[in-house]
């Protein structure tokens, strides 16, 4: 299960913490005075053509306090009618984990120097939402934006209470910067001693890493940091920008890479076996799930189902921590208080599965991942916050099994896509070794369209369509869809279709899909209508082979590429289409059939006629992960064949002009 590594700071300790002055930040002194120079600008030799560019940035994070906050001001220069869309502001954030922007200030100032403080009302709302993602933003509007104005705002980003968590700067931008500078202000106790590591990446030629001064503070300073190019299908930006990432640790640092790996897997491993060393309770459990003459793999079934079927706190709607207090909820300290309450969090009921393997009589080993969703972990970069999503790894027949019951709606054998082909540490009472979980097939995670058409005189096609979303396809639509209801489901599901296909349509979807289990595939079936799909060319009629085809159609059709390929997980795409020609009509000829196979990339299309009933079969399978963009070239290349061969037509003739010749 997929967790935030959070460093949590009891709310005893951060009472008798010391707290000590925060930085002197720009907050304290207002807005800085505006250059002669940068009001006459016109433009940017190191940025050509940009639209704007960001004249100074100034990032003050404080971590000393119960509450942490974070000082953000930016100045930004608008030098073309383009960039006057910077004038709409969006302060992303993530509310989640109680975090909030306040204290917001703005104003414009022209060219000629006079000064328009903004006065006007900020709003919150979603201004990203997509299958995977939902960002949340302050949003306001600069006043009198115009070419040659300078956007100045800042702003405090309060955290969540009790955490210290993910410490950052990110230096990279949309925008080129001139200048930026940054300070953090660690996390001090004279109760707890917290050690400090930072690391970096990306930094601009030039830039002096951070250093750590008499008073404790981190600072940095960059001049001349590139704007961020942001494209579809790219690693995770955090990947990529240049940043500087700091970790607290309350043990002391180990610089050798070995000895720092053991000696954390072997505390990992102490805090998992004084959780899950229940025996005798877990015995009993085991015995109330399976039955002794169950095959071996039938066991590790049951097992994973009875623990799917606990409550998972995870996926509930977060309480305060008044609301914990007054209906005294009760956090298990073991996996025998977890059963007990039939309840308890992805980590919990993980590690509950362990220990009833274990017991069962399987040989079982808990593992700390990496989740590959917003960073990729590497070893060497001695941060075990990356390690922040747990598995079991399960012995059955020789074979590995990676089993994760506490990611809700994960079928058994499966684990979530962040969590797959990464680097785990398999704990052990010796400190553990890495291995890597295992990265499945395209032909696991599929997306199956099999629809019977019939087509009318008018070109009209109209049938029933079965959609079946399997493996990991069907378990991001469930855990995606789990708090809507059957109205909403049902418009994300139409809406898909409507996604897929390259025209108006008319689709009802006509069953109620299996929303609530953790089976391998998710089945919906739809009435659809795809009105004039088949068009007339004088005596002849021309039909598009790809009728499912819209996903496809402009994808990688960039010409240049600058970051990395990346795709989530392998994917395999299986259209089966039947069309019942209306009587009398004949097929003229036919697209010939296309293979084009790539080894990890595969596209292949074959067109048949039966007497009289068309059949379509197109497969697109890939089982790529991450590419160089050396090789977008070749990938483009692939995907234009694709497109032709979406776009090739069947030509018919309609019974009367076949009658007439």
């Amino acid at each position: 299960m997929s967790l935030r590594r959070l460093f949590l700071v009891i709310l005893l300790l951060a009472a008798m913490a010391r707290l000590s002055q925060p930085v002197k930040a720009g907050a304290d002194q207002g807005f800085q005075p505006v250059s002669a120079e940068e009001l006459k600008m016109t433009s940017e030799p190191k940025a050509p053509g940009a639209a704007a560019i960001i004249l100074f940035h100034q990032v003050d994070r404080d971590d000393s306090s119960r509450t942490g906050h974070e000082f953000n001001y930016e100045r930004i220069k608008i030098l073309t009618e383009e960039g006057r869309k910077y004038g709409d502001v969006e302060i992303p954030f993530d509310k989640k984990v109680g975090n909030n922007i306040v204290a917001i200030k703005a104003r414009t100032i022209e060219p000629d120097g006079s000064i328009i403080n903004f006065d006007g009302k900020v709003f919150e709302k979603t201004v990203a939402k997509s299958k995977d993602l939902k960002v949340l933003a302050k949003t306001f509007t600069m006043p009198e934006v115009r070419i040659g104005s300078i956007l100045e705002f800042f702003y405090t980003e309060d955290f969540g209470e009790n955490l210290i968590f993910d410490s950052h700067w990110i230096l990279s931008d949309e925008l080129y910067t001139r200048q930026a500078k940054f300070t953090l202000k660690p996390f001090q106790s004279d109760y707890e001693q917290f050690g400090l590591r930072w690391s970096w990446q990306g930094l601009p030629p030039g830039t002096e890493t951070p250093k750590q001064g008499p008073d404790h503070v981190v600072r940095l300073e960059a001049r001349d940091i590139p704007a961020f190019q942001t494209e579809d299908f790219m690693p995770p930006e955090n990947e990529l920008k240049s940043r500087v990432d700091f970790v607290y640790s309350r043990d002391a640092f180990e610089s050798d890479q070995n000895k720092y790996w053991k000696q954390y897997g072997k505390k990992q491993n102490d805090s998992l076996e004084s959780f899950i060393g229940k025996r005798k309770a877990m015995e009993q459990a085991v015995s109330q799930i399976v039955s002794p003459n169950d095959p071996q793999d039938v066991k590790l079934q049951k097992i994973y189902a009875r623990v799917q079927q606990l409550r998972n706190t995870s996926y509930e709607v977060q309480k305060t921590e008044e609301q914990r207090k007054r209906e005294k909820d009760k956090t298990a300290s073991n996996v025998e208080e977890v059963w007990k309450m039939q309840a308890g969090d992805g980590v919990q009921l993980t590690w509950l599965y362990l220990a009833l393997v274990r017991a069962a009589g399987f040989e079982a080993y808990g593992v700390w991942a990496s989740d590959r969703s917003n960073y990729f972990f590497r070893p060497q970069s001695l941060d075990s916050t990356k390690l922040d999503a747990n598995v079991v790894l399960v012995k059955l027949n020789g074979k590995d099994i990676y089993c994760d019951p506490g990611a809700a709606f994960t079928p058994f054998g499966y684990l979530s896509w962040p969590e797959t082909g990464v680097a785990g540490l398999k704990l052990d009472k010796d400190g553990g070794n890495w291995v890597t979980t295992e990265l499945p097939p395209s032909s696991a995670s599929r997306i199956e369209r099999k629809v019977d058409f019939k087509m009318s005189d008018t070109g009209d096609l109209e049938g029933k369509l079965t959609l079946t979303f399997v493996g990991l396809e069907a378990m991001d639509w469930r855990r995606d869809e789990r708090n809507q209801d059957e109205a909403e489901r049902k418009k994300a599901l139409e809406d898909r279709v409507k996604e897929y296909v390259p025209a108006a349509i008319e689709v009802d979807l006509t069953n109620k899909p299996d929303w609530s289990s953790s089976t391998p595939a998710l089945v919906a079936e739809f009435d659809l209508k795809v009105p004039g799909w088949v068009a007339a060319a004088g005596h002849r009629a021309l039909m598009q082979t790809g009728i499912f085809s819209a996903s496809e159609k402009h994808l990688f059709d960039h010409t240049a590429r600058v970051q990395p390929i990346y795709f989530h997980y392998p994917l395999q795409k299986v259209d089966d289409i039947s069309i019942q020609l209306p009587l009398g009509w004949q097929v003229g000829s036919l697209p010939a059939p296309l293979n084009q196979d790539g080894h990890v990339i595969l596209y292949n299309l074959k067109v048949e006629n039966d007497k009289g009933t068309l059949h379509v079969k197109r497969i697109l399978n890939v089982d790529i992960l991450q590419l160089e963009a050396k090789y977008y070239p070749a990938l483009r290349n692939f995907y234009q064949t694709v497109r032709t061969g979406d776009e090739s037509q069947i030509v018919l003739q309609s019974g009367a002009s076949a009658a007439s010749n």
